[in-house]
């Protein structure tokens, strides 16, 4: 990681670049694959699933029993694991569900707002190198809280034609409706588009590679909705002389290790605490399975010392980190001047993996400088919010003038007409 001390912040934009993509030639080769599922569905579906997958599949749903299979073959300590993290999960986000509440503006006209789950919602999880079963928690818990009547879920099958079994565990215990053994663009356009067996969504959640992305914007230009704009995880550390380097290293490296395209960014206020961290992170990645992804991670990412607090929160809400940890003094005090992050970790005890996994909160988070504007996924990501009124006779008079004069002043007379109209008739 190449360490960086005390930088003038003409350098920071520079500084802080994410890794660079040309999306030009992506963007052609996504294109296509989207029209050719639009325009062919299943047919064009397992064609790729042919050429990316290398797996031909007749049929794509997965069956009863491929289910009940999958619940066999994990271990009774995985399993209660997955419940355990389900449980806080649910517990979290079903805190976020509220009561309708009508406010009466004026007398006799009363308004509210009432949340209506999004009938059908798609789901897509990776495959690859890490098969996210997590994230089918965290995207399905918060679906079904939401009163989503449909969850369809896509993944891409292995060589073998079958699903990890986590995968299908993870489905069955979040109230998934329906699993297809699709994965990457040819999956976000059958559910985009629909398919002879795949039913259209109107939303599409989930991470994915640079083609899962350029995919899922390309059809959110076409009317379909996505839960936001989402590159490679990143994850930013804040540390002073309270935070353990072991510690910092860990975390450093569990970001690096998701891909060659993840980034992390450590920001402390002494060159010895980048020293120290460097050397913990040499002396873990040597037992790292994944240790090829981390050290191309890592060619990417940067230690940045700031001796001047000011300067370090500045430069982090700069960032927008998707995952930022908090290893000082005083933690959450110096949260209280985040303003943009995806999700923050206060104190030595609070890993990222902790959030990614089990403490309740979500971990699909807005990547790449998104936290400025975006949330991370919640329940409110799986409702549309629907405003309500009723005026009574007493009510439409007293707003009447209101209306009938912002109405002309603006030249809609059939806006005005329709209030005078009532008034003329008189109650009843």
């Amino acid at each position: 990681m190449q360490v960086i001390i005390n930088p003038h912040r003409e350098t920071w934009a520079d500084i802080l670049q994410r890794p660079a993509i040309d999306n030009s030639e992506l963007m052609e080769k996504v294109q296509a694959v989207l029209e050719d599922v639009k325009a062919n569905g299943n047919r064009a579906v397992k064609k790729y699933t042919i050429d990316f997958d290398k797996v031909m599949l007749n049929h794509f749903a997965v069956t009863t029993e491929e289910i009940e299979e999958a619940a066999d073959n994990l271990t009774p300590a995985l399993k209660e694991a997955m419940r355990q993290a389900a449980a806080n999960i649910q517990a979290f986000h079903s805190r976020q569900v509220t009561e309708p509440e009508m406010i009466e503006t004026m007398p006799g006209i009363h308004c509210w707002r009432k949340s209506t789950g999004i009938e059908k919602v798609g789901l897509y999880i990776p495959g690859g190198t890490a098969p996210l079963f997590s994230t089918i928690l965290m995207l399905a818990i918060p679906a079904h809280i939401a009163g989503c009547k449909e969850i369809v879920l896509c993944t891409p099958p292995a060589k073998d034609g079958r699903l990890p079994a986590a995968i299908l565990y993870a489905a069955h215990i979040t109230g998934v409706t329906k699993v297809f053994k699709i994965g990457g663009v040819q999956a976000i356009a059958a559910m985009a588009y629909g398919t002879e067996t795949v039913p259209q969504v109107y939303k599409i959640f989930g991470p994915g590679n640079q083609y899962v992305t350029c995919a899922k914007q390309l059809v959110q230009q076409e009317g379909i909705a996505i839960d936001m704009p989402a590159g490679p995880s990143e994850v930013c550390v804040w540390a002073d002389d309270t935070a353990d380097a072991a510690f910092v290293a860990a975390d450093l490296l569990s970001q690096a290790e998701h891909g060659a395209d993840s980034q992390v960014l450590l920001v402390c206020n002494k060159a010895a605490i980048a020293n120290n961290v460097i050397a913990a992170m040499e002396e873990q990645l040597k037992i790292l399975p994944r240790q090829q992804f981390a050290v191309k991670a890592l060619a990417n990412s940067k230690i940045i010392v700031l001796d001047n607090t000011g300067d370090a929160i500045e430069l982090i809400n700069r960032y927008a980190p998707e995952h930022l940890i908090i290893s000082c003094a005083n933690d959450t005090q110096l949260a209280e001047n985040i303003t943009n992050a995806g999700s923050v970790f206060l104190g030595n005890y609070s890993p990222e993996s902790v959030g990614d996994y089990a403490s309740g909160t979500n971990h699909t988070l807005p990547t790449n400088g998104f936290a400025r504007a975006y949330s991370g996924v919640s329940v409110d990501s799986f409702v549309k919010k629907i405003t309500f009124q009723k005026l009574s006779w007493q009510g439409l008079q007293h707003i009447a003038p209101t209306v009938i004069a912002m109405a002309e002043a603006e030249g809609l007379d059939a806006h005005a007409n329709a209030v005078k109209v009532r008034l003329g008739k008189g109650e009843g």
